[in-house]
């Protein structure tokens, strides 16, 4: 067995053998066409610091995301479009306007942003993501300056990514708002996403200024390995 099949039929195994807990789908567009909204943060504000300040987590929710969902409304009206998931929007991206897949992008990836984030998260993985880093990277500190190294030293503004692309765990980046389901991007974008960094200025400036090295260092101090777990938990069960 070469080192390509290993990998594929370990992470295979790893997902078949994963204990599935109940993993509600979040409808992100009410039936009949009703307006996007932005979630309730499943954490106070300031939950973060000292990592990622108050008045940053408030202006990047109630404005940026806010911001995103209002826009994306807009021009689902403008257009007459009326869709049942915004991730829907992203998978046939080709099929709509940028001003509708550029916003439900954001919209998209905020949401999964803020469930990437934890006051109780940091530290080392456990867990069936922990198996997986360390078929696919050799480590968690392989994973982790590789992850590390996508996300500073990605041109303008973006988001660094941690997929499942066919049963392999991979590291990725995007530009501005796209999102690796996106049937825009480059096949070897596309896969399910488990995790992710918003690297935009407006993400971190208020605190870390310039210091964009220092943001994606803090970021392993809330990373939600949990919701990590919960995600391959929801692919394993299809």
């Amino acid at each position: 067995m070469n080192k390509r099949d290993f990998i594929k039929t370990g992470v295979v195994g790893v997902l078949g053998a994963m204990s599935l807990p109940t993993f509600s789908r979040s409808r992100l567009l009410r039936r009949g066409g009703t307006e996007f909204v932005i979630p309730e943060l499943p954490y106070a504000y300031d939950a973060l610091e000292p990592y990622i300040d108050k008045e940053t987590m408030e202006i990047h929710h109630q404005k940026h995301h806010a911001g995103y969902a209002s826009k994306l409304n807009a021009a689902l009206k403008a257009e007459g479009v009326t869709v049942e998931s915004a991730w829907d929007l992203l998978k046939e991206a080709s099929k709509y306007s940028s001003a509708i897949v550029n916003n439900a992008g954001g919209y998209i990836n905020h949401k999964l942003f803020w469930k990437c984030l934890s006051p109780n998260g940091g530290g080392v993985p456990g867990g069936e993501i922990a198996k997986l880093i360390d078929l696919n990277f050799g480590s968690f500190e392989n994973f982790k300056d590789q992850f590390g190294k996508a996300a500073k030293t990605l041109f303008g503004s973006g988001w660094a990514w941690l997929i499942l692309q066919e049963n392999k765990l991979k590291v990725i980046t995007t530009a501005n708002q796209d999102n690796p389901v996106m049937d825009t991007l480059p096949k070897d974008s596309n896969g399910k996403t488990l995790l992710c960094i918003d690297v935009w200025e407006h993400a971190y400036y208020l605190k870390y200024q310039n210091r964009r090295a220092d943001y994606v260092d803090a970021f392993w101090n809330v990373v939600n390995w949990e919701f990590a777990n919960m995600k391959l938990a929801k692919i394993a069960k299809g």
